[in-house]
């Protein structure tokens, strides 16, 4: 998960579904009055979908208007047929209509839109107007099972929008669409945008244990991610430095100063609203030097009696029933489908004779899983174990790549997801492997997507540049891809924030420092083939949406 020696240094459907889409590249037309009305579609990259062929249709409503251009958004919507008409832009009698048979789907991003866009918001079943926005879900047959999730049509004709999308997520999308297209150009142009994600997790993870990250901050990330379409927050609220949501069952673990539940229900309840996921995330049995302090007796010892820094004692019942307990306290705080058990780092693995220096943990290994077991195994186990927690919580267990290990006694779950960050680490192994395994991937390379505070062990601060013009999901480790057919098991990215020097920024730099990396890693998540603008134009456009 990535920390710099001994520093924090870090569904499937929808890539599968994407690619049966087969939707092109980002689009744009000219916007002299050309007689031809096709879309336009960017060079694919290797392993892109085909681009659709040029659309026949007649150019609609009147060829007294130039052919319409592609909104300018982030990211940049993936396919767009120019059409010749007035567009659209807010008005004073415009409104927000929501479908009546959606009304109850809809009418949280019915209003959004209304606040954002400063337009008024129909209620109880009005009729569309000239000039109104509409939003409805998708009535094709078969609904929205045969659909892509998050997708959405975004048509401009006739004075008025119409958003759809087989979810809301998507309509919502639709709707961010709508809401950029207006700060960048004061109005939308004439014509049909088809749009979805190429990867079904986007986001960025947040490291508020080693710095204190107060409510408002991280609502104000929230935000911005939604604006950027990013759908999942990481949030790695427990480590050796501080424990930082408060406790029922074990208050004497948190630190101050901490986020109350209070504020966490807040900032779930708003990332719902977001459409974005928060994934929590109790590392062990590593990174628990927090936790340790109220419980030293927890602590693993070498043979030596030394004692091992942030690691707890997996052959002790007594840490696994605590790491358990707090699992439990926290599993109805976030509703979310995944959950992050961690697994990296442990340093009872470090050593160069695990069995020699833990005799206590090799015995456990093999009273557990027979003779020839070591305490690699016991590991596994360990994360065999918390996963079945959050499992039978309703979740999808997440955990660190360095902490899967091959050729032992015991085999990690195959439903755990592989949080890929590092090649380096003990028991890390090249992206490749996790792959043939069959195991589902996400990308968190610390090489483009590791914002390091302070800079430690070599790490430089990612520029949103290098994610723009180098970087793409398959990217795992380092600067190569991997192979385009394992492009299903890579379930997407996040930009991560880990604070091993805390006080080496503050929140506002922090919050500056990662405005275009994030930007980027949005665009390349939504569509991975190389950007048509260049990063100067895409920079421009980051300002003048900010």
């Amino acid at each position: 998960m990535g920390r710099t020696g001994n520093i924090r240094t870090t569904a499937t459907a929808v890539a599968v579904a994407v690619a049966a889409l087969a939707l092109p590249g980002c689009t744009s037309a000219p916007a002299s009055g050309r007689a031809d009305s096709g879309a336009a579609s960017s060079p694919a990259a290797p392993g892109s979908p085909d681009p659709a062929p040029p659309s026949t249709s007649a150019p609609s409503p009147s060829r007294s208007f130039p052919l319409s251009t592609a909104p300018r958004t982030i990211p940049a919507v993936r396919t767009f047929e120019p059409a010749r008409g007035p567009g659209w832009k807010p008005a004073p009698q415009a409104r927000v209509v929501v479908a009546p048979a959606h009304r109850a789907a809809l009418a949280d991003e019915g209003r959004a839109l209304a606040r954002d866009l400063k337009l008024g918001y129909a209620e109880d079943g009005a009729a569309v107007r000239p000039g109104d926005v509409e939003l409805a879900l998708d009535d094709a047959p078969g609904g929205a099972a045969k659909a892509v999730p998050e997708s959405y049509t975004l048509t401009v004709r006739g004075g008025g929008v119409r958003i759809t999308g087989p979810d809301d997520a998507g309509v919502f999308y639709g709707t961010r669409t709508l809401e950029q297209a207006v700060r960048a150009a004061g109005s939308i142009g004439e014509g049909t945008v088809k749009d979805a994600p190429d990867r079904p997790q986007r986001g960025l993870n947040l490291d508020i244990a080693r710095k204190n990250f107060t409510a408002p901050w991280i609502e104000d990330r929230l935000r911005e991610m939604a604006d950027l379409k990013l759908n999942q927050l990481g949030l790695h609220f427990s480590d050796d430095q501080a424990f930082r949501i408060a406790s029922v069952s074990h208050p004497e673990i948190v630190s101050d100063p901490h986020l109350t539940q209070a504020e966490v229900r807040r900032i779930v309840a708003l990332a719902r609203s977001l459409h974005i996921e928060v994934v929590p995330e109790i590392d062990s049995p590593g990174h628990l030097g927090a936790v340790l302090r109220a419980h030293p007796a927890l602590q693993l010892r070498d043979a030596a009696g030394r004692a091992v820094k942030g690691a707890v004692d997996i052959s002790d019942p007594a840490a696994a029933r605590l790491v358990d307990e707090l699992l439990r306290e926290y599993l109805p705080l976030f509703p979310g489908a995944h959950w992050h058990v961690g697994a990296d780092e442990y340093q009872a693995l470090v050593v160069k004779d695990p069995q020699a220096s833990f005799p206590q943990l090799a015995a456990a290994a093999r009273q557990r899983y027979g003779a020839g077991a070591r305490v690699s195994d016991l590991a596994t186990g360990w994360l065999n174990d918390r996963a079945a927690v959050v499992r039978g919580a309703g979740r999808t267990p997440k955990a660190w790549n360095d902490g899967f290990f091959a050729g032992g006694a015991a085999t990690a779950a195959r439903d755990i997801e592989v949080e890929y960050w590092t090649g380096k680490e003990i028991g890390a192994r090249p992206p490749l492997e996790y792959l043939r395994e069959g195991r589902p991937v996400v990308n968190l390379n610390d090489e483009y997507l590791y914002y390091v505070l302070g800079e430690p062990n070599d790490f430089t601060y990612p520029t949103g540049r290098r994610i723009y013009e180098q970087w793409t999901p398959l990217v795992l480790r380092g600067t190569e891809a991997v192979p385009a057919r394992y492009a299903g098991q890579v379930l997407g990215a996040r930009l991560a924030v880990w604070c091993d020097l805390a006080a080496s920024q503050t929140q506002d730099q922090v919050a500056a420092g990662i405005r275009l990396p994030l930007a980027a890693l949005a665009q390349k998540v939504w569509d991975p083939r190389p950007p048509q603008p260049t990063w100067s134009q895409f920079t421009d456009l980051v300002d003048r949406l900010r």
